[in-house]
């Protein structure tokens, strides 16, 4: 795992056998993330979508459906309802009523009305034109455990390897846990005793705590519990012996990651390492070449064959190719090595992207059955690492497979082709030889605007030069002019002809 760490932003790489399979971005501007607990209020009952739409604070509602209320949504409404009206003195479910389970086959606005006050959770983010999507079975993860409140049940991971371990657990975690709170034990609990588990439950239950004590307070919309932060939810859904090393660039974010390594695996402390070197850590690891390899519409392999993405609105396409080196003789067999290969990188690019809905593939026809049958268990066996859930269907009679992903992210997009700096990629560019006149005519109308306000210009390194200049340059003349200093700031990826003036938050000022 590497992690780079902008201020602003966290960028974290997942890494297998050198190959890079899954990118993560969070900005600390982030309003919310997946799995944040929410106090929102009902804005529309729609009887068609059987959905409700949820004002939770974001520039779109929150979409509700029916089918993610979950069986005990109006014992769960009545808990907070009592919290927020201070009818309920404790955040433990022991003595608390249930109120009767609602039925599949139910109708949304049997169960909210408009304006209605709401615990809910966000199980999507926000997608293209869609606002985020919630549900209202609230789970609460940990590294070994997840608790359900308003439930009984107790599930094992089938992911442990024995019938015999997964009993141990099950009888365990009965015993230790808290009445009406449901427990579902997660792969890493393999192995751990007693104390670790309760340990952890008490660590979840004070979560729980935390959403009571903010609801009894609380006006909608507001968020009642934070998701933990992108680098520490991937350890904690990810960290297994298999690591061999964590990077960090940022001294805070290394104490932090090195604490809870050190909390969960002690032995594994000395994997996490501090990245000291000059160049940064995604160039010094080779991350920003795989990126740049790795986004654009076609991707080959080291065989020469190669594949093409395409995105349409209803879903994903990806044809295989073999490339120019397709060998003459017994080609049976080079047809199924290519497909191999390409499942592979298939398989890694879904992750990388974290492409979700249907994503159909067009390999090369192989006419043997057995070929045919070799391909999906491979593509099965290379899936087998994906934490999305996701079904792999067998090849049709077209010779077409397909997968069905889940989305629960936008998908990663990273641009890999480059506009002409100076005309934008229109073939045209503006005949200006008086940028600076232009600069200084947005800067007065600033410096008026905002009297008080620190001010920062971005513009490409020639400009920049040009501006710091001499004695007085035009950056002292301004100063001289305003009282105020205009920090200018050299960008490589700025063309010649742009410039941009910039807040002391780093916001862009419009003009």
């Amino acid at each position: 795992m590497i992690v780079s760490s902008t201020g602003k932003t966290v960028e974290v790489a997942l890494v297998e056998d050198g190959k890079l399979v899954e990118i993560h971005r969070q900005r600390s501007t982030d309003q919310f993330t997946v799995g944040d607990v929410f106090l929102g209020k009902v804005k529309r009952v729609t009887a068609p979508l059987n959905a409700a739409f949820v004002d939770i604070g974001h520039k779109k509602d929150a979409f509700l459906h029916y089918t993610d209320l979950g069986p005990r949504v109006r014992s769960l409404q009545k808990y907070a309802q009592l919290t927020r009206n201070n009818k309920i003195q404790t955040h433990k479910l022991d003595k608390f009523k249930f109120e009767p389970e609602i039925v599949k086959t139910g109708k949304i606005d049997e169960v909210f009305d408009k304006r209605q006050v709401i615990l809910a959770q966000v199980l999507k983010e926000p997608i293209s034109t869609k606002g985020p999507r919630l549900s209202c079975e609230i789970t609460i993860p940990g590294r070994y455990l997840v608790i359900t409140p308003f439930s009984e049940a107790v599930a094992v991971s089938k992911k442990i390897s024995t019938s015999e371990e997964r009993k141990r657990l099950q009888l365990l975690v009965e015993s230790i846990r808290p009445k009406n709170f449901g427990v579902i034990v997660r792969t890493a609990a393999e192995g751990k005793g007693v104390g670790d588990l309760l340990e952890e439950v008490e660590l979840l239950m004070a979560k729980w705590k935390n959403i009571y004590e903010a609801a009894k307070t609380a006006q909608p919309p507001t968020k009642l519990l934070s998701e933990v932060d992108k680098t520490t939810g991937l350890l904690r859904d990810l960290l297994t012996p298999d690591f061999s090393k964590i990077v960090v660039d940022d001294q805070a974010l290394f104490e932090t990651v090195r604490q809870y390594v050190t909390d969960v695996a002690p032995k594994a402390a000395n994997i996490v390492q501090l990245h000291k070197g000059k160049r940064p850590i995604f160039d010094a690891h080779g991350i920003t070449k795989q990126i740049k390899s790795s986004f654009g519409k076609t991707a080959t392999m080291p065989s020469g064959a190669y594949i093409v993405i395409e995105h349409t609105e209803a879903m994903h396409t990806i044809d295989v190719n073999s490339g120019n080196k397709m060998p003459s003789q017994n080609q049976a067999e080079a047809v199924l090595k290519i497909n191999m290969e390409s499942a592979e990188e298939i398989a890694r690019q879904l992750r990388l992207r974290d492409i979700g809905g249907i994503i159909v593939i067009d390999f090369i026809d192989m006419r043997d059955a057995e070929h045919r049958k070799k391909l999906v268990t491979h593509m099965r066996r290379a899936m087998k690492n994906d934490r999305a859930q996701h079904t792999v269907l067998p090849l049709s009679k077209f010779g077409l497979m397909q997968i069905t992903r889940q989305r629960v992210r936008p998908e990663v997009k990273i641009t890999t082709a480059e506009k002409c700096p100076t005309c934008n990629g229109t073939g045209k560019i503006n005949a200006t030889i008086l940028l600076t006149d232009d600069i200084e005519r947005d800067l007065n109308f600033i410096m008026e605007a905002r009297p008080k306000a620190k001010l920062k210009l971005k513009v490409h390194p020639y400009v920049a030069a040009y501006l710091k200049r001499g004695l007085p340059s035009l950056q002292m003349k301004w100063y001289m002019r305003h009282y105020r200093w205009l920090e200018i700031q050299a960008d490589n990826d700025f063309p010649v002809t742009t410039y941009k003036f910039y807040d002391g938050q780093d916001d862009e000022i419009k003009l």
